[in-house]
C-alpha cells in the first residue's frame, strides 16, 4: 500500500475528494479543512494499492495538485485493516507488477545527476579497479563494482526513452560520458603515482592474469550478461526491490573495464586498453537496451491488465 499526504487549494478539494473515492484500490480518506499553511488549503489523507498508485496520481496531477498544492506518496510497510486488504484485493493487477511512473521517474533524475558525490564515488571504483587489474585479484574487481554508481544514469536514459523525457535523456548522457572520462583521466594520473612510488609495474600488467583477463577480452557472453542484468536492474528499480541492484551491480564489467583502460593506457598497453574500451561500451549498450525494452513490455503488460480488468468491472 502507498500513503497520500496532499494539500489541496479549498476550491479543488470537493474534486479530489471525488477522485480518490471513485479510484479501486484507494481507501482511509481523511480531509482536514484548513490544516495546511504553507502552501495554505486542506490536507487530504489517503491510502491506495500500489497497482492503483500511478493512475491515481496521474489523476492528481491532471487537476494541477503538483503545480498548486502538493502530492507526497510513502509506501507503507505493514497496514492491519480489512480495508486495506479489500482495497488492494478490488485493485487491477497484481502489486509486484505495478510500475509508479512518477516515482521511477524521480529516482532516477536524481540518480543521474553529475554531482561531486556521483564523480568520487565513480572515481574511487575506478581506482579500486585499477588495484584489482594490476594485482588479478578478483576480490578489489568485484569490490570495485558495488562501489560503481553507474546504473543511475543508465537507468534514467532508458526512462526518458520510454516516457520520452529528453531532458533526463541528456542529464543522464552527461552523467555517463563526463563520469566516465573524469574517472579514467583520474585513473591514469593514479597509475602514474603508483608506478612512481613503485606498487604498480608494467610486467603486472602484461601478464597472463587469469582473473581478470576478461575484462579486455570482450565476447558474445560480455553482452548477454550485460543485458541479463539490464533487465535485473530495471526491475529491481520498477519493483522497489533495491537490494537486487548490488548484484546487477557485480555481475558487468563496467568500471573495471575503465580502470584497465585507463591503467593499459598509462602502460601505452594500447591494445589492452582498445580492447577494455570495447568492454566498456559494450556493456553500456547492453543495459541501455535491456532496460529500455523492460521498461516498454511492462507499460504494454501493465496497460493490458488495466484493460482486461476493467472489462471485467463493466461486464459485472
Amino acid at each position: 500500500m502507498l500513503h497520500l499526504r496532499l494539500i489541496v487549494p479549498p476550491d479543488r478539494t470537493d474534486e479530489v475528494v471525488r477522485t480518490v473515492e471513485k479510484t479501486v484500490g484507494a481507501t482511509h480518506l481523511a480531509v482536514m479543512t484548513g490544516a495546511a499553511r504553507n502552501p495554505s488549503g486542506d490536507l487530504v489523507l489517503c491510502d491506495v494499492a500500489r497497482e492503483a498508485g500511478d493512475e491515481l496520481i496521474g489523476r492528481l496531477r491532471d487537476l494541477g495538485l503538483d503545480r498548486d498544492g502538493s502530492i507526497a506518496v510513502d509506501s507503507i510497510d505493514l497496514s492491519l485493516s480489512h480495508r486495506a486488504d479489500k482495497a488492494a484485493e478490488d485493485a487491477p493487477g497484481e502489486g509486484a507488477d505495478a510500475v509508479l511512473w512518477e516515482h521511477l521517474t524521480d529516482a532516477t533524475h536524481e540518480e543521474s545527476t553529475l554531482s561531486v558525490t556521483y564523480l568520487a564515488f565513480l572515481t574511487l571504483a575506478t581506482m579500486i579497479a585499477a588495484c584489482g587489474v594490476v594485482l588479478d585479484n578478483a576480490i578489489l574487481i568485484v569490490g570495485a563494482m558495488a562501489v560503481g554508481p553507474e546504473f543511475g544514469p543508465l537507468a534514467g536514459f532508458s526512462t526518458a526513452v520510454v516516457q520520452r523525457l529528453p531532458r533526463l535523456a541528456w542529464r543522464s548522457l552527461v552523467a555517463l560520458i563526463a563520469g566516465f572520462a573524469v574517472a579514467m583521466v583520474v585513473t591514469v594520473a593514479f597509475s602514474y603515482f603508483m608506478n612512481g612510488i613503485g606498487l604498480f609495474e608494467g610486467s603486472m600488467l602484461a601478464a597472463e592474469r587469469p582473473n581478470t583477463n576478461f575484462i579486455y577480452r570482450p565476447d558474445a557472453f560480455s553482452f548477454v550478461v550485460a543485458v541479463l542484468a539490464g533487465i535485473a536492474g530495471t526491475l529491481s528499480l520498477t519493483s522497489a526491490k533495491s537490494g537486487a541492484l548490488v548484484g546487477v551491480a557485480i555481475s558487468v564489467t563496467t568500471v573495471p573495464a575503465a580502470a584497465n583502460a585507463a591503467v593499459a593506457f598509462s602502460y601505452s598497453e594500447y591494445q589492452q586498453a582498445w580492447g577494455s574500451s570495447e568492454q566498456l561500451l559494450l556493456n553500456l549498450l547492453g543495459i541501455i537496451l535491456a532496460g529500455t525494452l523492460t521498461l516498454f513490455v511492462q507499460k504494454w503488460l501493465w496497460k493490458s491488465q488495466r484493460r482486461r480488468a476493467a472489462q471485467r468491472r463493466s461486464s459485472h
